[in-house]
């Protein structure tokens, strides 16, 4: 799972980003790369044209519309079944990319074992979130973190999280 999230836990409004932070979509992208990423049908569609489907990736999107169809994409019916196919691909780092929704279902059933989160120091109005984690099931580890600049106009820090073993 990658997200970025404020400390309000907000991470979008009208199906938006709201911040604009360079340096951590570098990462995003760098991260996702040729992986299978797994997304709802609000988040693809928040994705502007030109950059849909996010290229080198393969783009999975999670409808319960039997019709759906997207270029150049698998459409699922579930997370885990957008988590069967990419295994069957023999993806090694399957990416859950959001939204809100997605998030809270894949933590829900237990099927996330590794979260990349940004942590934005800034909290933002919003209208969807991210789902409170319980910290105390979760290893923490900063991979960096970045102060405000020019471009990148909020404090952040990237942590990479690790399903503590039962």
């Amino acid at each position: 799972m990658i997200a970025a999230i404020a400390k309000n836990n907000v991470i979008g409004k009208n199906n938006q980003l709201i911040w604009n932070l360079p340096r951590d979509m570098k990462f995003f992208m760098d991260s996702t790369m040729n992986r299978h990423i797994i997304m709802g049908r609000k988040n693809f569609e928040s994705i502007p044209n030109k950059y849909r489907p996010l290229k080198n990736r393969i783009n999975i999107i999670v409808t319960r519309n039997k019709n759906y169809e997207a270029n150049s994409c698998k459409v699922v019916s579930s997370v885990q079944e957008g988590l069967e196919y990419a295994k069957k691909n023999g993806e090694a780092e399957c990416f859950i990319i959001g939204g809100g929704q997605i998030y809270k279902h894949a933590l829900d059933l237990g099927l996330v074992d590794k979260m990349y989160l940004t942590h934005i120091n800034s909290n933002f109005d919003g209208d969807t979130y991210f789902p409170d984690l319980n910290h105390t099931q979760w290893d923490s580890k900063v991979m960096f973190t970045n102060t405000a600049d020019e471009k990148n106009p909020h404090d952040f820090k990237v942590v990479e999280y690790s399903k503590k073993l039962a």
